[in-house]
């Protein structure tokens, strides 16, 4: 077979994929053919089954590829700069996606949605960055920010800076989010301080902290409100919020 009847192959598995993705969108598809569509962007004329392969093979996942650095991606054997960019967009178009599909919807009841833009945007960073969702007075979710970088720390996380922004966005409330970039889901003694400092420098502002929210390995997100950790530090300190 020559040059020519393999690209003729390799177009014709492409248009397959095609068709497929429009009769059915990704039901039914691999890790491994989503990444082949995905690359063959950056080059349409060349077989990406083989970068594909290699792709998951270094990291495992769809989603750790995407959440890859243009760098990591180009160390991959047949990923250039183009089939990077094209990667590392997809999973900007992705993010804010997720990101705007979120405004004025009900917290409580798209709190499924705001972890899977929480997990999206936030694992496989290797630094912790913190981010807060403001809410209005009826829970309408006003916007999501990223409000500090870093060792996060309740010594190092300034709450001026959140109470700030809050009342920029005239929020009634606030549920915040860090990720582990460890990958573990279970919160440390300083999440646990950090929670309770910010919960106190909101309350003084008449700001409610709704949740704190743990991005790590899981598909969602771990949640100081579901397992009575935010109850706790509520009562801790619903006193001295008082002033009594």
């Amino acid at each position: 077979m020559n040059q020519s009847d393999w690209q003729k192959k390799g177009d014709g598995h492409r248009q397959r994929l095609r068709d497929r993705f429009l009769a059915q969108g990704l039901d039914g598809f691999t890790d491994a053919e989503v990444l082949e569509l995905l690359i063959s962007m950056g080059t349409p004329r060349k077989d990406c089954k083989e970068p594909a392969r290699l792709l998951l093979k270094q990291f495992n996942n769809l989603a750790r590829a995407l959440d890859a650095s243009q760098s990591e991606l180009e160390l991959v054997d047949g990923i250039g700069p183009k089939n990077a960019f094209a990667l590392r967009f997809i999973q900007g178009v992705a993010r804010r996606y997720l990101q705007q599909r979120l405004v004025a919807k009900e917290y409580l009841r798209s709190s499924r949605e705001v972890g899977e833009y929480l997990v999206h945007s936030m694992r496989g960073l290797k630094r912790e960055v913190l981010t807060a969702v403001f809410l209005d007075s009826s829970l309408a979710i006003i916007a999501t920010q990223q409000v500090a970088e870093g060792t996060l720390a309740s010594n190092t996380v300034h709450p001026r800076e959140l109470i700030k922004l809050a009342l920029e966005h005239h929020a009634a409330s606030v549920v915040i989010a860090h990720n582990h970039p460890s990958g573990s889901l279970t919160p440390s003694a300083e999440d646990t301080r950090l929670t309770r400092h910010l919960f106190i420098a909101l309350g003084f502002a008449g700001i409610q902290l709704l949740d704190h929210l743990i991005v790590g390995e899981g598909e969602q997100p771990f949640s100081f409100a579901d397992h009575g950790l935010l109850e706790d530090i509520r009562s801790r300190s619903r006193a001295l919020i008082a002033g009594e």
